[in-house]
């Protein structure tokens, strides 16, 4: 059973953390534990909660302005733990020097991917299993 789960948001200013309107990469994980959120609830009808990342690999820049997809879905299943694998992608970006244009991105680009393990609890899971 594959279980997997998108969001899209806007970047905003308020997310922008550094000069130039740089947005902080801990945003990222916010979007990352959000999908995780929604797959718990997906698979076992619980929020559960976040244990650790494993890994996280910040691979490009994103700004205030800029749509990023999060996506994530589970990859194994143990008795209460959740593995999931996450990837964050830039899929509109704001055209520079005007203050309403933006591009959809031809092809979207990667600015973010983790992996991590969420729990839930035995007396917390909802759905039975196949």
């Amino acid at each position: 059973m594959t279980v997997k789960s998108l969001i899209r948001m806007r970047m905003s200013f308020h997310d922008a953390h550094y000069g130039g309107n740089l947005v902080d990469g801990a945003r990222m994980l916010n979007l990352f534990g959000d999908v995780a959120t929604e797959l718990l609830i997906k698979h076992d009808g619980d929020e559960g909660l976040f244990r650790a990342y494993d890994s996280v690999e910040f691979l490009a820049p994103v700004y205030a302005g800029e749509f990023i997809e999060a996506e994530g879905e589970i990859v194994q299943v143990g008795n209460t733990s959740r593995k999931m694998r996450f990837e964050a992608r830039k899929v509109i970006a704001p055209v520079p020097g005007s203050d309403s244009a933006a591009d959809l991105l031809e092809k979207p680009i990667v600015v973010c991917r983790a992996s991590g393990t969420c729990v839930v609890p035995k007396d917390k899971q909802r759905k039975a299993q196949k």
